[in-house]
């Protein structure tokens, strides 16, 4: 029996990356990082782990799937502990195999070391090489793995001196929660690429990479994690390190457009409303003559009301997505044209036929999704198809945790001029959205964001990984 796996993002869409989370001081820390997880599933699909600690005992449970695959109530009441770290996982660094789940959990000395990451290491290649050479054995391909190599030589200094030199070392884009038997550790790169926030639940600390991971768990949002930031969490309370010089923020903006739950603070923006004011700026920018606008759900959704405020256009659902779809689909025995995209979305022929219709979408990496779809609204009787997008052309690849990692992905950076991806799409027109009116909707200072996948302006090039990533401008 042939089988379509409609499970994992499709090859032509920005992938997810990773979420983390970690509690302490609560009697169900397993628990609350399961359903921490639940809230962060949309940040990665392909595995999830719980490392627990009771004060004596670690125990770590991870495996490739959902969440609700990888664990079941039996695993929960193993896993007993008052402090706990947890992973959502779509590869940006390692093969999707077992072995590179997370939290990666190490022994050494008298003490376990669990980490979990979010982000991408630019100097990776170069550390391990040095690490290797000076006899460290890895277990995994996971750039994650590394911090446990770099802290294990300064740990007789103590546990603060190695967490410094360990974060002194890697360049890149990192959030990260780590847990050792009495102590839970969160810590974000110095220019904050990826977001992480703090939190309390029950008089205890909780740590997530989205707002909308406390919102299920019954916690508290008391404040981001700051760029550079070590924050130290155990019996004797909180406490905040701040070992680094301050340097220029870099917040990824995807994480507004795209990859963020829209009920989720994100550098201190409310993502819901920010993809609205991304639709109404662009309503701003292109009117063409319609008769109604609407998104490709989900992630359009938010942007396309936004649109349709500032348009004056009616919104409708243009196109129904199937919430039902599971983990894996039955191949049809007959052949059926563009399967997998027509079994998640489908148009209401009866209100689109004979329309001209805006779709309002967030991006467009690669473009073949965008072409299929298109071409199912034309086979429906669609009259005209214009498409608004909420952010400029995705020029660049990504070196910090965003999978579109070279050019040749790139359908902006392969056509160039916009019209030329409006004629590959199937498209009457096609705009999208000037920086200006992007930053505007982030309500962020241009300065304090990253913007290289439009721009080509890396805050932070990765010089050893020069051969994958491409940075001609």
């Amino acid at each position: 029996m042939n089988v379509l796996d409609l499970s994992a993002p499709p090859p032509f869409g920005p992938r997810h990356e990773c979420g983390v989370f970690a509690v302490y001081g609560h009697t169900e820390a397993a628990r609350v990082a399961y359903f921490g997880l639940f809230a962060l599933q949309h940040r990665g699909q392909e595995s999830a782990g719980i490392c627990v600690s009771d004060g004596c005992e670690v125990k770590n449970h991870r495996a490739l799937g959902l969440v609700s695959e990888v664990f079941h109530e039996g695993d929960l009441k193993q896993l007993k502990g008052h402090l706990a770290i947890g992973h959502v996982r779509y590869s940006t660094t390692g093969s999707p195999t077992p072995a590179n789940a997370q939290p990666f959990l190490a022994h050494h000395g008298r003490e376990y070391y669990a980490v979990a990451h979010n982000g991408n290491l630019t100097n990776i290649r170069a550390l391990r090489a040095e690490l290797e050479e000076r006899g460290a054995i890895f277990q995994s391909t996971m750039d994650t793995e590394v911090f446990i190599h770099l802290m294990t030589p300064r740990l007789k200094n103590g546990l603060e001196e190695a967490l410094i030199e360990a974060f002194s070392r890697v360049e890149g884009a990192y959030s990260l929660v780590m847990m050792t038997r009495h102590k839970i550790i969160a810590a974000r790169d110095p220019r904050g690429f990826r977001p992480l926030c703090l939190g309390r639940i029950d008089g205890g600390w909780v740590v997530a990479s989205e707002t909308c991971a406390f919102d299920l768990v019954g916690a508290t949002y008391l404040r981001d994690v700051a760029p550079g930031e070590v924050v130290i969490m155990d019996e004797g309370g909180m406490r905040s390190l701040r070992p680094f010089p301050p340097v220029r923020p870099a917040q990824c903006v995807f994480e507004l457009i795209y990859f963020a739950r829209p009920d989720s603070q994100v550098f201190g923006q409310n993502v819901y409303l920010c993809r609205k004011r991304l639709g109404r700026n662009l309503a701003a920018e292109y009117r063409p003559e319609a008769d109604l606008c609407m998104p490709f759900p989900d992630s359009g959704n938010y942007a396309a009301l936004g649109y349709a405020e500032g348009s004056g256009l009616p919104f409708e659902m243009g196109m129904i997505r199937n919430h039902y779809v599971g983990r894996t689909f039955i191949q049809p025995t007959q052949p059926v044209r563009d399967f997998g995209v027509r079994v998640k979305l489908n148009p209401v022929r009866p209100l689109l036929e004979g329309k001209k219709v805006v779709i309002v979408e967030d991006s467009i990496i690669r473009g073949t999704t965008s072409r299929n779809r298109v071409r199912n609204l034309r086979e429906n009787g669609v009259r005209e198809i214009h498409m608004a997008i909420s952010c400029p052309p995705t020029r660049f690849p990504c070196p910090f945790g965003i999978d579109f990692s070279s050019k040749g992905e790139l359908i902006a950076a392969q056509k160039g001029e916009v019209d030329k991806i409006a004629a590959f799409i199937g498209l009457d027109s096609l705009h999208y959205l000037s920086l200006t009116g992007m930053v505007e909707a982030a309500r962020i200072p241009a300065e304090e964001l990253c913007l290289a996948c439009y721009t080509g302006d890396y805050p932070l090039p990765p010089p050893d990984m020069a051969d994958k990533f491409c940075f001609e401008h």
